[in-house]
């Protein structure tokens, strides 16, 4: 008998769901709420959740990420009163299991329940704990955790794995820890960095060649798919990758076997491909600026990697990690930090990512050498500038604080760092009054900004605002 959780502030609605539940001979609570939903959540083990959208404290689509991060993450079947792609897009990509619209009859709620429940039945019966070799990959927050979750999952196949994510949010050291915790682990990682090539060596390098294949081959070389023949074959930045060469790449895919430069016969090579970029590769096959064939075939399993501002809750657990590893690296005692320099380190946002973070640590520590604790004055200049302007700035109209007389002892803030303070200001301000007004409903406030939901809600996670919170509080009295 399975444990399900009804989220929905219709009376009848939750009725006819409990009904159904328990025709199936399943166990049904229902909650008319968010916070009453999530209580429950918290206290007991569900096996699923149906969650409407729009409900009196908020929308349903923003818990999808707390209810996944759960220890045992519940199945959630989200149910709607009007339905829209943008929705049901972010749904799906949230973890969700379907998406239906109330429109549909009750009886077209069995086959996702009784699919739904027998995938998570079959999914708890071959579960076992797995020990990942992460090798410098930690994080206990839940956007890195759900990352993990798919590094082991993408470690026990072979199918092939495209990992997307900004500069500096660790793709290589995902894909070798996916190597690492694979069957081909005893065998070579072999990494193409697609941007570093030129586009003239290029083939040479992935192919290999014949002696005497063009002018200076005075020797064969053996090509980079060929070294990781039983191995993985790592494409980083393959945003970059010439055009020339996608296709050339899309038949080795499929054949598994090529014919070096110059060669007269094909040669085989048994290797499992990871492949990284900081690109939207979507976008550029809409674009024309990459084959959606290659692309298709790349994107078998996708890891979209959080960055650091989004897992903001692992900063210090990786501040730490870090500095004890580049102690160990000089021989130096361990060193601790300041409150002062958490605080610096908590209120940078670190576009950059973990890379930024542990160049900046790298040069701290330089700074300090042997003494025992890092302050802030230990951090590089830019960083300690940077802070000391943000403050400044977050203390007067971010509008007009370019306007103000410069003194001889401080310069003037560059016009990209204006523009995009006070853009995200302003930005922040809007859709702050923008929830006030539309007191959470989501479908109004599309309608008054002109934007989609995915883009909606990927800037109010962007500024911390929660629809939420804006259908608790109460309207505000009208003017005189």
């Amino acid at each position: 008998m399975a444990q399900v959780l009804i989220i929905d502030d219709e009376e009848m609605m939750c009725q006819m769901l409990s009904d159904l539940v328990m025709r199936q001979e399943h166990e049904a609570t229902c909650a008319y709420t968010l916070a009453e939903g999530l209580r429950l959540a918290a206290l007991r083990d569900f096996d699923l959740v149906f969650l409407d959208v729009g409900l009196p404290d908020g929308n349903g689509l923003e818990v999808i990420p707390t209810l996944r991060s759960l220890p045992d993450p519940p199945e959630i079947i989200i149910i709607t009163g009007s339905g829209d792609a943008d929705g049901a897009e972010l749904a799906i990509t949230q973890g969700a299991w379907d998406y239906i619209e109330k429109t549909s009859s009750i009886s077209q709620m069995v086959l996702p329940l009784t699919r739904a429940l027998q995938f998570r039945e079959e999914k708890q019966a071959h579960k076992q704990p797995v020990a990942l070799k992460l090798e410098g990959l930690l994080g206990g927050s839940p956007p890195m955790q759900a990352c993990l979750d798919l590094l082991a999952q993408a470690a026990a196949g072979e199918v092939n794995v495209l990992i997307t994510g900004a500069t500096g949010t660790g793709k290589e050291l995902f894909a070798r820890a996916i190597h690492l915790n694979s069957s081909r682990a005893a065998k070579n990682f072999v990494v193409v960095d697609c941007a570093a090539l030129p586009e003239n060596l290029v083939e040479s390098a992935l192919f290999g060649y014949e002696k005497g294949a063009f002018t200076g081959a005075d020797k064969a070389s053996t090509g980079l798919i060929a070294q990781a023949h039983g191995g993985t074959l790592f494409l980083d930045e393959v945003g970059e990758l010439p055009g020339s060469m996608q296709k050339a790449f899309l038949r080795v895919l499929q054949e598994r076997s090529f014919r070096p430069i110059g060669g007269k016969r094909e040669v085989e090579s048994d290797f499992r491909l990871v492949a990284a970029t900081n690109r939207n590769l979507e976008e550029m096959v809409n674009q024309g600026g990459f084959r959606q064939d290659l692309f298709f075939r790349l994107r078998s399993l996708v890891i979209n990697l959080p960055s650091l501002k989004e897992r903001n809750g692992d900063l210090v657990d990786l501040a730490w990690y870090h500095t004890a590893r580049l102690c160990k690296r000089y021989g130096l005692a361990p060193k601790g930090f300041s409150p002062e320099l958490l605080q610096y380190l908590s209120a940078h946002d670190w576009p950059g990512n973990v890379r930024e973070l542990v160049n900046a640590l790298d040069t701290a520590m330089a700074a300090a050498h042997r003494e025992p604790t890092l302050f802030p004055q230990h951090l590089p200049a830019y960083l300690r500038t940077k802070l000391a302007r943000a403050s400044v700035l977050g203390k007067r109209n971010p509008a007009k604080g370019w306007q103000d007389e410069v003194s001889p002892g401080r310069a003037l803030a560059r016009l990209d760092e204006v523009r995009k303070t006070v853009v995200a200001e302003v930005e922040k301000r809007y859709l702050q009054d923008l929830v006030q007004q539309v007191r959470g409903n989501i479908q109004a406030a599309c309608r008054l900004s002109g934007l989609s939901r995915a883009r909606l809600y990927s800037l109010l996670k962007l500024h911390g605002i929660s629809l939420s919170l804006a259908a608790n509080q109460p309207s505000s009295p009208e003017t005189p």
